[in-house]
């Protein structure tokens, strides 16, 4: 197939700029695009990677198989009621633009989620969440193809099997399969989740009352505020996973760091701020060579210009022992590493 490239720079295709490249590499914009690439002779006999916004993966070394492009474009309304608008969504649009696009439709459901990097065929793979929302509370169906058979399928929310930072396609689907497009059902009337505190008081420096449209702008402000921007400092957003333990183990801990920052989530697990046990461990700012703790937000590691994957995972390494060392928690990472 002629769009199939050969020794391929991934420097532009991951947020955290590193310098790696693929045996072979080529895009598709439509499903019978993917179909045909998969029949193709490389696709069978190499290993074979599928690639969205590169926001969420760390290339720890050049990759000796074929890489894939997902760029399937398209935003459509699918069905609407007097209540709520179903809509179909190409796994190649860019996440922060359908936010928008959301917004600039009077709909409500995923204001809470805007800045987050990546595109729309991640939202289900990571089950987004930020600012007490998840991707979850909104789709309903997400449509794949088969890697082996070339098969389109679709399932249902309930048979992604949702769940913290994690879905089906993390686990039993992993490597399987390649979503195409993912419908996602949005609120005609305001839901305005402003339960975050920071998310009420970026509103009240705003001088806004609550909307979708103040929500992400209020959302956009605080990320902007603590996350580097990828185009001038590497980096993948968040790269550990907030940890979930048990709520007698997080009081345990509450009485030796009493400002341990924690979210109940059931009446016996708790969620830990990775950011706070990185930050009290004295890691926030702190820097090897050209990898480094941003020093904003301690949930962040950066690209300072030459780091190579390795140099980024070393740092992570050092992270978690330190974390594990200082509280007994294992931090796991939320980025992809290859």
């Amino acid at each position: 197939m002629s769009n199939i490239q050969e020794d391929y720079c991934l420097k532009n295709h991951n947020t955290f700029g590193i310098d790696a490249s693929a045996k072979y590499f080529a895009s598709f914009s439509s499903e019978s695009e993917l179909i045909a690439l998969l029949r193709n002779k490389i696709c069978k006999t190499e290993p074979l990677f599928i690639l969205g916004g590169g926001s969420n993966i760390l290339l720890t070394q050049d990759f000796e198989g074929i890489v894939l492009a997902n760029d399937i474009k398209g935003i459509d309304i699918a069905y609407e009621d007097e209540q709520s608008v179903s809509i179909t969504v190409g796994a190649g649009e860019v996440w922060h633009d359908f936010v928008l696009w959301s917004i600039n439709q009077n709909l409500s459901g995923i204001e809470n989620l805007a800045l987050i990097p990546g595109l729309i065929g991640a939202s289900p793979m990571q089950n987004i969440g930020a600012y007490g929302t998840e991707v979850k509370d909104v789709i309903t169906k997400v449509s794949y193809i088969e890697i082996e058979t070339g098969t389109k399928k679709e399932i249902t929310n309930k048979e992604c099997k949702f769940g913290y930072r994690n879905s089906i396609f993390k686990e039993e689907l992993k490597g399987k399969v390649v979503i195409t497009q993912v419908v996602y059902q949005l609120s005609k009337t305001p839901l305005n989740n402003i339960k975050y505190g920071a998310i009420t008081e970026e509103l009240k420096l705003l001088k806004k009352e609550a909307s979708p449209s103040s929500i992400a702008q209020a959302v956009i402000n605080i990320r902007s505020s603590k996350l580097p921007d990828p185009k001038v400092l590497g980096n993948s957003g968040s790269f550990f996973k907030n940890p979930i333990i048990e709520t007698s183990e997080f009081e345990k801990l509450k009485k030796e760091f009493p400002e341990m920052v924690g979210y109940t989530i059931s009446e016996s697990k708790t969620k830990i701020a990775a950011g706070w046990l990185i930050d009290n461990a004295g890691l926030k700012g702190y820097r090897k060579a050209d990898a480094g703790v941003h020093k904003n937000q301690a949930l962040v590691l950066v690209n300072y210009g030459n780091a190579s994957g390795t140099d980024i995972i070393n740092l992570a390494k050092e992270v978690q022992q330190r974390v594990k060392d200082k509280y007994g928690i294992n931090l796991d990472p939320e980025v992809n590493i290859l």
